[in-house]
């Protein structure tokens, strides 16, 4: 018997629970605060804002749906089913979180604060969500695929985000590479590392990158399929170039890097801690992953 459908609702724990779980208890809270020229009231009335957002989206759900809730810090451990509903509460960043442990599950953005969440990935508001999920399990809810970076090792370890990757040194040092493009391509490089990003990431890190070499224009749009590149900062040296500091990936290709250094690593989405280890000699590929975000759109 097929299961019925589940709501998985995702959060993250506001300012407010953190600093009580740093600090203890609310008076410790507020004179860590009060001593730093900060107010607790702002970041309580924040708190407050959320808890309640949640327990209204949740309370709204219907009766025929199991619901779960995770927060982001468990992400890594929490089993998603074929049969959930993502429904993310929170900023942006938060869709990029969870998306890589997705396998194809819909995504519904609520964005609990939009005075302060631009929402190009929550674009809903709280109190649509019930009518979102109802629009969606009826195949009426528009759903757009977005693209996903993915890097995966001479060994088949790998590792996808949906804003970007970085590929370099752990503490964005000197990084020694060959970097191979599709073709005859090949130039040994030293930089302080590699940013590969998707048409959604085209709003961040990759945004920064090109608007200071004056390519915004050639930045990939959110639905496209094609990657973005960039070298930071390559050095020329009698052993190093640096004429390939940027470039796109169609769908369909890659680039590729073969380790010159005694380690490297590649992290996604800003995610320092969740890393892939690339040792002296290794390659690396990287291209459109075939997992896709699948968020589903106003």
């Amino acid at each position: 018997m097929a299961l019925s459908a589940r709501v998985v609702l995702v959060y993250r724990k506001s300012e407010y629970s953190e600093l009580l779980a740093r600090h203890a208890t609310y008076g410790q809270a507020e004179f860590y605060l009060r001593s730093r020229g900060r107010s607790i009231d702002e970041v309580l009335a924040r708190h407050t804002h959320l808890e309640s957002v949640l327990h209204s989206v949740s309370s709204a759900l219907p009766d025929d749906v199991r619901r779960a809730e995770v927060e982001r810090a468990e992400l890594d451990r929490y089993l998603f089913g074929p049969e959930d509903i993502i429904m993310v509460v929170g900023q942006d960043g938060l869709v990029a979180n969870v998306a890589k442990y997705l396998d194809g599950q819909p995504v519904i953005g609520i964005n609990p604060d939009p005075a302060r969440n631009p929402g190009a990935l929550v674009a809903h508001s709280p109190g649509r969500a019930a009518a979102v999920l109802s629009e969606l399990r009826l195949g009426k809810a528009p759903v757009q695929e977005r693209t996903m970076v993915g890097a995966m090792r001479d060994d088949g370890q790998g590792i996808i985000a949906l804003n970007d990757l970085y590929i370099g040194d752990q503490g964005h040092q000197s990084s020694r590479y060959t970097l191979r493009l599709p073709g005859p391509q090949a130039e040994r490089q030293s930089s302080s590392g590699i940013i590969v990003g998707t048409g959604t990431g085209s709003t961040g890190w990759s945004t920064s990158i090109a608007h200071d070499r004056a390519l915004l224009d050639r930045l990939p749009q959110p639905p496209s399929r094609d990657l973005i590149w960039f070298v930071r900062e390559a050095w020329p040296s009698p052993a190093t170039q640096s004429t390939m500091t940027f470039g796109v990936i169609p769908e369909g290709e890659a680039i590729e890097l073969t380790v010159e250094s005694d380690q490297l690593v590649v992290f996604g989405d800003g995610i320092e801690r969740d890393y892939l280890a690339l040792s002296w000699g290794q390659r690396l590929i990287v291209s459109a992953s075939s997992r896709r975000l699948r968020l589903v759109v106003p």
